[in-house]
């Protein structure tokens, strides 16, 4: 069992992490921006599934594999980043819709989640934080190692969706009376589809 004063320590570094502007934050108000809370709120939760998926690769050592395989860092790394690019070049390249149109038709909430876990799981920045950042806060004294890392990692996601879920809705309200601006709606793919290429290219430069 994790004492309490170490895992208060954690949720205070959690709260400045979760937080802070980063590709989960920026994933999330692209998409609640640009297609309504809903899909923002779906994204956040494939960014959480994303994230559980690195807390049981940790736990496994599984990520310690990955980081120490210069060859399968680099294949993440780039297949990771070139789904970015590749959803970035859609948005900008997508024709916007207006009115009913824009009601019926584009990203469904089920297919944001979908690409939200895949863009997420293909991130080795996100395999090496949880290697790196959650045994930090373990100590062999309190039990067991194992259910030590998996709770600060279901912490983590926890704290991560929390936020995620606040910018979504915060967004997704911004975003639908944007939409009602046509000379928004004409800009907003392409900005939308900017922020996807810049974190591509942020992922792809990055050294491990």
């Amino acid at each position: 069992m994790i004492d309490q004063t170490t895992l208060i320590t954690y949720l205070i570094v959690l709260l400045g992490f979760v937080f802070i502007p980063g590709p989960a934050v920026l994933l999330t108000l692209a998409r609640a921006s640009s297609s309504g809370t809903r899909v923002g709120l779906a994204t956040g939760l494939g960014i959480a599934a994303g994230d559980l998926v690195h807390t049981a690769m940790a736990v496994l050592g599984i990520s310690a594999v990955i980081l120490t395989s210069a060859v399968l860092f680099s294949l993440i790394k780039y297949l990771g980043a070139g789904y970015l690019i590749y959803l970035g070049i859609r948005a900008i390249l997508e024709k916007p819709q207006t009115g009913q149109q824009n009601r019926n038709s584009g990203l469904t909430p089920p297919k944001a989640f979908r690409q939200a876990v895949l863009a997420e799981v293909l991130n080795p920045k996100s395999a090496l934080f949880f290697l790196a950042f959650l045994p930090q806060f373990v100590q062999p004294g309190n039990g067991a190692v194992a259910l030590q890392l998996t709770t600060l990692g279901v912490l983590f996601v926890l704290m991560g969706l929390f936020s995620t879920v606040v910018v979504a809705i915060f967004a997704g309200h911004v975003g639908a009376f944007l939409r009602r601006n046509p000379a928004v709606l004409r800009w907003q793919g392409k900005v939308v589809g900017g922020i996807y290429c810049a974190l591509g290219v942020r992922l792809a430069l990055q050294e491990r």
